[in-house]
């Protein structure tokens, strides 16, 4: 079919609404279940389009997790030690495929907000990666294939409303992409640059040490802001993300933005945490939520009286500003990367507070001297790409 019609646009009032081909050929998407919106394709799409190139960069099976239309998280299919599983809610004695490893690690970066998500899959959806998806709130999800087991798995959710797409793995769109914004067309060449290890070469900085590891977390970092809402910067660690920051006017608002998640997730990997004594029978988002309170600067919220016995056995003791600085300073060998130049050292000043000691930009901006003297104040390793990747 080259027409699926939709129940309506980004909003109620915006109908009627409907994704086609405008050619007559056939859509490259088929819905097997559920009843996709316009922001769900949206979300599928560019998430497709983010996982297909991580796959295709690195060899391994990706995936994310997308939230008005950019990733809350994305992740390579690497293994996962104790701590990760016990903080993505993963049973410690259980084995993973490769493929639900990636999406454990990209729904579990930013949890908040991961709530009601829509995933996309490198690769054929299997059982394990059903089963980790079969108990979260998400919206749908898109893959090249789905086996028996795990169509039946995702069929059961939402009440058998949940939204599953099939790509066509080898479908290419055309070179050149239109929109229409008040009624004019945008025409532009679809940004279909190949984001490789090449564009890694040209380290500006006096330390040049870059690991094998760390040019993966950076094309993580690329691809995964090459499908971000700009002004986007990306944190890395272990081939996933750990913290995005979208759409934000001001740089250094999102260099903050994303480090401030970065450090959620890392925080949320201590033993003060790990030991919050919930109460049994407390729901997935509610844990979340009572996590997000007590690691922040409104842990009053949570630790209250009257409020902490809804989900706590006990009141747990406050974690200290003192002790999270401590906990923080844990968290080395992170991967920054920017989807355009940082104009100003402050990026990189608030980048080394959340561990990053790899950095990778297009580079251009008039005050390069003055971000590679901050990068070797601190001993980072900085490339540059050449390569801008706003995304709107």
């Amino acid at each position: 079919m080259n027409e699926i019609e939709l129940k309506y646009g980004c909003n109620p009032n915006q109908k009627p609404s409907r994704i086609y081909m405008e050619d007559g050929s056939d859509l490259p998407v088929t819905v097997l279940n559920g009843r996709p919106g316009y922001i769900n394709f949206l979300d599928a799409l560019n998430g497709w389009q983010l996982v297909k190139e991580l796959k295709e960069a690195t060899g391994i099976p990706a995936a994310t997790s997308f939230k008005h239309v950019s990733p809350a998280g994305a992740a390579l299919g690497k293994p996962l030690s104790d701590v990760l599983k016990s903080i993505y809610r993963i049973d410690a004695d259980k084995d993973l495929s490769p493929l639900a490893c990636a999406y454990a690690r990209a729904r579990g970066a930013d949890r908040m907000s991961s709530f009601g998500d829509f995933i996309a899959l490198s690769d054929e959806c299997d059982a394990d990666t059903a089963r980790l998806i079969q108990p979260e709130v998400s919206d749908g999800v898109i893959a090249p294939g789905y086996s028996d087991e795990a169509l039946e798995i995702l069929k059961s959710k939402k009440k058998g409303n949940y939204n599953i797409i099939k790509i066509a793995a080898d479908y290419n769109p055309q070179k050149i992409e239109r929109k229409e914004v008040f009624g004019v067309t945008f025409e532009q060449g679809r940004n279909d640059l190949p984001l490789t290890g090449e564009l890694l070469g040209d380290i500006v900085t006096k330390n040049k040490a870059l690991s094998d590891e760390a040019k993966n977390d950076m094309l993580v970092a690329l691809i995964t802001l090459k499908y971000t809402q700009s002004n986007s910067v990306c944190y890395v660690k272990d081939g996933q993300a750990i913290g995005i920051g979208a759409g934000q006017q001001s740089r250094i608002h999102c260099t903050r933005l994303a480090g401030s998640k970065a450090d959620n997730w890392y925080l949320r990997q201590s033993p003060k945490v790990l030991g919050l004594p919930f109460k049994e029978g407390i729901g997935r988002a509610d844990m979340d939520n009572a996590i997000d309170l007590y690691i922040g600067e409104f842990y009053e919220d949570i630790l209250a009286d009257g409020e902490w016995e809804r989900v706590f056995t006990k009141r747990p003791e406050v974690f200290t500003d003192s002790e999270k600085k401590e906990w923080l300073a844990g968290n080395t060998g992170v991967t920054l990367g920017s989807d355009a130049f940082f104009p100003f050292g402050d990026n990189i000043e608030r980048a080394a507070k959340s561990g990053v000691k790899y950095i990778v930009q297009p580079g251009g901006s008039i005050r390069d001297d003055q971000v590679i003297e901050t990068c070797d104040k601190h001993d980072m390793v900085m490339c540059f790409t050449g390569v801008r990747l706003f995304h709107h």
